[in-house]
């Protein structure tokens, strides 16, 4: 029999210098999602990526003096890069694009002229405000407060030729796509879609750029590159070998299973993905799942804001599997959670340390102890109690009545037990990873207490009377350990495979089937005991170290910079108040010919006349970029020469030496200052 297949993306991830425990919830949630199908039998593709393109990558990589792909190289490949994060995590994806990979840039340029041939493209004028570190594209009405509804920041105004994308024409089916089917979930991401956008009036999609070039270029039309976000949403198709003869799985596996994107891009692709898709004639993904964001003191983490988690330092301290635990077991998927250290240390001392963890070490403990690491035969489960606990496992049924002398203890394990499967998959199906988990301790915790009421130190003071007695009990904890670190492979992969070790489940008895049926451990099993797989952490000594680690990865983290000693001579305030300190706007700026160093800049200052200064700053700024900046100037100092052309006053700017290697900065002032006031 042909199985089951089943497509999954994690959305591809913008290459930043700063990778937080943020950038990791929603990779490790697809993790344990196509773990779990595999689990189930599925053929999984498991594809993540990183989208490389546009302008903040450009930018990034002119302040950093290198190219855009040695940029996004060195975040990739580079140490504790993307990649490295991956691996530390254990993500077990099948597939990773990078939409610097040839194939994918051949295949979104014959995607870009599809949707011209079709119609759907068209050129035009973009005029409107533009969020750079989001590459979103927002009309006035749509801006919060005048910033980016989306991240907060300033925006510019944008005004350069550009393709568009007739997105208005896909409203109405758009619309019929959120509203009318189970497309985009949760439900809550619906109203904000289409009463956010659709609702006032779907606007037509600014696809191409002109302004920059670190992007795929348009092949019919020198000069424009593909909008990043046409570029970056193709990836889950071209990874699969659409339009390209990179890879084969198109027919195989598309369309996808499902989508998980962080909320803030769910417009991109509830409602931009599906309507090119549309234009394509290709199918759509069966879903759209927009999970919330993890909060560090109310708001979202952000390099921007100083408030990210390091995972590698949680990793090093508490273990790979004892984060991917904290991060879906905390958390409702699709909702926001505030992550703090103090919760992280609390789900590993009371989840794994004492109760999953106590369990194992307790039950393997006293079969070495009791029995001498092997079971004797006949303490498997009878007949009558597995009658009793599939009545009692039924879902109408309110208990089941035991006669005296039967164990009711052991009814009631088994029963939980045994219809654990069935209820762990209904909550994995609807992506509630934390309910998924919150079945599984609710069975753990029973056997905890089981351990309790069947006081097995007690059995064992009469071994000769109660040895079966005893087998028996034992027997039902290694059962229930099975059966539970099964459930648990797809969230913490390495430790569940070490208490299965442990407890001495075989391969045969390790599988998703094999979970759903209680007494498929061997009845002569023999345990085999090793280290304690959570030990419990002391929660003052933790913090200070996560404090401590934090500072360190701070001091690490700054540039080694140079700056120029100060001078010891000094100016009397008379001499310094003779400077004349102005604010001037950048009306045109080009370079000076023949010279590798100098900029024109045409000015205005204030007094009606443009002024003229010339600066050698070319190898910092492009002058394009700095048309419309308010910069300082000293504008009284006598004018001089540079070039055969006249200079009236110096720009100011910071210079400092960073790793051996001269920088420079002009200072740039709030564009709300007008031309011509005075600094001081």
């Amino acid at each position: 029999m042909e199985k089951r297949r089943y497509y999954i993306t994690t959305p591809i991830y913008y290459p930043s210098d700063k990778l937080h425990i943020g950038h990791t919830y929603c990779t490790v949630a697809t993790d344990a999602m196509a773990r779990y199908k595999r689990l189930t039998g599925c053929e999984v593709m498991f594809l993540t990526g990183t989208d490389e393109h546009g302008q903040k990558i450009e930018d990034k990589a002119r302040e950093a003096g290198i190219t855009p792909q040695e940029f996004v190289d060195n975040i990739v490949r580079g140490d504790r890069g993307i990649l490295d994060l991956w691996k530390l995590m254990n993500i077990s994806n099948d597939r990773f694009i990078r939409t610097t990979d040839s194939y994918h840039v051949s295949a979104i340029q014959k995607i870009f002229k599809k949707l011209h041939d079709n119609g759907d493209i068209y050129k035009g004028k973009y005029v409107g405000k533009y969020c750079k570190p989001c590459e979103s594209f927002w009309t006035d009405s749509q801006l919060v407060d005048g910033k980016c509804p989306d991240c907060g920041r300033e925006v510019q105004d944008a005004e350069e030729e550009a393709y568009f994308f007739k997105l208005s024409k896909y409203a109405d089916k758009i619309q019929h796509l959120l509203e009318d089917t189970d497309f985009l979930e949760p439900r809550s991401r619906v109203n904000e879609m289409v009463n956010n956008f659709i609702k006032p009036g779907l606007e037509d999609l600014c696809v191409s750029r002109t302004s920059f070039t670190w992007g795929i270029p348009v092949d019919f039309d020198p000069g424009h590159v593909v909008y990043v976000w046409v570029d970056a949403l193709s990836n889950y198709i071209t990874a699969l070998g659409y339009d390209n003869d990179q890879y084969d799985d198109y027919d195989k596996f598309w369309p996808a299973d499902v989508h998980f994107v962080g909320k803030e891009i769910v417009r991109f692709h509830s409602i931009i993905w599906p309507a090119m898709l549309m234009s394509l004639g290709e199918p759509l993904p069966k879903k759209v799942f927009g999970h919330g964001w993890l909060l560090l003191d109310g708001g979202k983490m952000s390099k921007s804001k100083g408030n990210v988690v390091d995972p590698y330092i949680l990793a090093e301290m508490f273990g790979v599997d004892a984060l991917r635990f904290f991060l879906l077991r905390t958390f409702p998927f699709g909702s926001d959670g505030n992550f703090s250290n103090e919760a992280l240390i609390q789900t590993i001392n009371v989840d794994l340390a004492n109760d999953l963890g106590n369990l194992l070490s307790r039950t393997v403990s006293m079969v070495g102890k009791y029995f001498g690491g092997q079971l004797p035969a006949g303490c498997g489960p009878s007949e009558e109690e597995l009658r009793l606990a599939e009545r009692c496992a039924q879902p109408n049924c309110f208990g089941v009545t035991v006669e005296p002398g039967d164990d009711a203890c052991d009814v009631e394990l088994i029963a939980l037990a045994s219809a654990l499967r069935s209820r762990y998959e209904e909550q994995m199906e609807h992506f509630a990873f934390q309910n998924g988990l919150a079945e599984i301790f609710k069975v753990i915790d029973r056997a905890n207490k089981y351990i309790d009421e069947n006081a097995p130190w007690v059995l064992a003071k009469d071994i000769t009377a109660n040895g079966p007695r005893l087998a028996h009990v034992m027997y039902n904890l290694l059962e229930t350990l099975r059966v539970c670190a099964i459930l648990l492979t797809p969230f913490i992969p390495t430790s569940a495979a070490e208490v299965l070790r442990q407890i001495g489940a075989c391969e045969k008895c390790s599988t998703w089937d094999s979970a759903a049926q209680w007494g498929a451990l061997p009845q002569t099993v023999a345990v085999q005991r090793g280290e304690n797989l959570f030990p419990r952490i002391d929660t003052e000594k933790a913090l200070k170290e996560l404090e401590a680690a934090a500072e360190a990865a701070k001091k690490a983290a700054l540039p080694d910079l140079e700056t120029e000693p100060q001078l010891e001579e000094k100016v009397d305030f008379d001499t310094f108040c003779k400077s004349d300190f102005r604010a001037v706007k950048v009306k045109d700026c080009q370079p000076v010919k023949k010279s590798d160093k100098l900029l024109r800049f045409t000015l205005d200052d204030g007094t009606g006349t443009d002024r003229q200064i010339l600066s050698g700053i070319a190898k910092w700024y492009k002058p394009e970029e700095l048309v419309g900046k308010t910069l300082m100037a000293i504008v009284n100092l006598p004018p001089r020469k540079m070039m055969g052309q006249e200079s009236q006053g110096m720009l100011i700017s910071a210079v400092h030496t960073e790793k051996g290697e001269e920088r420079l900065n002009l200072l740039i002032l709030d564009d709300k200052i007008p031309a011509g006031a005075k600094m001081c």
